[in-house]
């Protein structure tokens, strides 16, 4: 399921290896060997590794109706080569740029984007809010991701005596 894109579901896989799959995949799924998420009706299969889960998710996810990318005013949801695109820059960026990013994009789509683009990207609406609010108001940080002191506190390892 790694190498899938997008994960697949049990016809996709089947058409892939021409034999029967639908048991072999309940089988895995209940193993707790691949993840199993019902998409409009019929189940896909993902890989169990967080990162790339979340990827093929993400590749296989509708976007709603009309997010805009660029000044073109191109919509996601027309081409498929364009979704994995901006997914897969999305996911080249660290935390601070894919904040701003989502923040960009929102903006562009005015009302209601925050929630549109979140969606899209997997993100919560008010870390889009966060990031359209510190693009516009140049609250960005030029040499580090997180502010100073920001993040876990660091731990000192015990010696015993």
């Amino acid at each position: 399921m790694e190498e899938a894109v997008a994960g697949l579901t049990a016809i996709e896989l089947q058409g892939v290896l021409s034999v029967e799959v639908k048991e072999p995949l309940l089988q895995l799924h209940r193993r707790k060997r691949v993840d199993r998420e019902q998409i409009e009706g019929t189940y896909v299969y993902f890989s169990r590794q967080s990162s790339v889960g979340r990827q093929q998710r993400l590749q296989r996810r509708t976007p709603p109706t009309a997010l805009e990318i660029g000044d073109a005013g191109v919509q996601a949801e027309s081409s498929p080569e364009l979704k994995a695109a901006i997914i897969l820059f999305y996911g080249l960026l660290d935390e601070q740029q894919r904040r701003l990013y989502a923040g960009l994009e929102a903006h562009k789509l005015g009302h209601g984007g925050d929630r549109k683009v979140a969606e899209f990207l997997g993100l919560d609406p008010h870390t889009v809010a966060r990031g359209r609010q510190e693009l516009f108001t140049r609250q960005v940080q030029q040499q580090s991701v997180r502010k100073k002191g920001a993040g876990r506190r660091s731990t000192e390892k015990k010696r015993p005596t």
